[in-house]
């Protein structure tokens, strides 16, 4: 009966032993389970168990994040942040010590994650937002956690702790609206149209933000910056100003139009804009005192009990009517897609952050051999990860 499930195992594996590099390394691992398999004919065949944990890489991984944005900062409300997907490891055949961060946890970065070898995959939106009831093939965002189980990756959302620090997501949008950039230039490449129906403008191809590592800042304007809604007590030391959303408030009135290209130009030089303007204004005499900063999707952090709004609402996303409201309340608007105003601080401030605190995570971890890795690990930023939205820009 061993021989025959032995047979079949091999012939299974054997399928799919050139699609993996890891399919190979299980059907070892099966053949050294099989030493420790007993049978008897009142009873089935079963491998032994041993203790089942993460990798040591990534607990470390995963505390490292957890000092630079604490979990208690998380909105709770409706969040779902920490260690998602804890993938078990294979002291066997280790993955290497390498972490792979994006915005979405989409199939295309979840092949990145797998191919690179990654141990963990800094996911800033969580895959899993509510109770699951069943994981299967048939739901594509399930198929890539059950994939990534199988390889033996893990994976951990920050969220909304990374928008609350200070120093965060929000913080960084706030540092985009006052700073002038050395060498500004457009970004963008050369359009590749689209073939349209005869008679028809022709529009290019979608164009996406080219994320930059780290602009230079030559100018900073003059500001002062506070909390919108600031993060209920207890409140970790060290994070006392902690809170979602941002006010930044400019010494001296700014041109609108000044604005727009600071920020286009800190968040990749997109093809577009979004821009909405009171009907009684226009982009090019709007001065703008006070800038409401929030990334991803802003109405309930912006306008949420808000009885005077800012002079300019920059956020990711705003409904119709969201919109609608603030600028016949005189306020201007704009919107970048939800994730453009998220990506680009992953590149601009986490990985260096979590290169550092790694470091000294791994300098720490006394006898878990972890402090032999040295410098021998990766912080990568995901190059498939982009907005579900692209522009197409009119040709003609």
């Amino acid at each position: 009966m061993q021989y025959m499930q032995t047979i079949y195992l091999c012939h299974r594996y054997t399928f799919k032993l050139f699609s993996c590099r890891r399919t190979f390394q299980r059907l070892h691992r099966f053949q050294q389970q099989q030493r420790y398999c007993t049978m008897s004919s009142a009873s089935a065949w079963s491998p032994s168990l041993g203790p089942v944990h993460a990798s040591p890489f990534t607990q470390a991984v995963v505390r490292a994040m957890r000092k630079l944005y604490p979990e208690s900062l998380a909105d709770k409300t409706f969040d779902n942040t920490g260690l998602l997907l804890e993938a078990p490891f294979d002291s066997l055949y280790p993955l290497g010590n390498s972490v792979l961060l994006t915005v979405d946890l989409t199939r295309a970065v979840a092949l990145e994650a797998i191919e690179k070898e990654a141990s963990v995959i800094i996911a800033y939106h969580p895959i899993i937002f509510r109770g699951l009831k069943s994981l299967t093939l048939g739901d594509p965002q399930q198929q890539s956690l059950l994939q990534l189980a199988q390889q033996g990756v893990s994976v951990y959302s920050p969220h909304t702790a990374v928008d609350a620090v200070p120093g965060g997501m929000a913080d960084w949008l706030c540092d985009i609206v006052v700073s002038d950039h050395a060498g500004r230039s457009a970004k963008a490449g050369s359009l590749q149209p689209l073939s349209p129906a005869t008679g028809f403008p022709r529009y290019s191809a979608p164009e996406y933000p080219r994320v930059q590592e780290h602009p230079d800042i030559s100018v900073v304007a003059d500001h002062s910056r506070c909390t919108i809604h600031q993060c209920p007590p207890p409140v970790p030391e060290g994070f006392e100003s902690a809170g979602m959303g941002r006010i930044v408030t400019f010494s001296s009135p700014e041109a609108l139009s000044s604005l727009i290209s600071r920020i286009g130009h800190g968040i990749g030089s997109p093809a577009g804009i979004a821009v909405a303007v009171p009907q009684s204004a226009t982009v090019d005499t709007m001065q703008i005192r006070t800038v409401g900063v929030c990334p991803g999707s802003g109405a309930g952090v912006l306008m949420k009990g808000a009885q005077e709004l800012p002079d300019l609402l920059l956020t990711g996303e705003l409904s119709h009517h969201d919109a609608l409201s603030a600028i016949e309340r005189g306020s201007a608007v704009i919107t970048l897609f939800h994730s453009n105003t998220e990506r680009g601080y992953l590149r601009a401030r986490m990985q260096d952050q979590l290169r550092h605190a790694l470091r000294k995570e791994l300098a720490s971890a006394g006898d878990h051999g972890l402090n032999s890795i040295g410098e021998n690990f990766s912080v990568d930023v995901s190059q498939v990860d982009r907005d579900p939205y692209g522009i197409s820009i009119r040709m003609e």
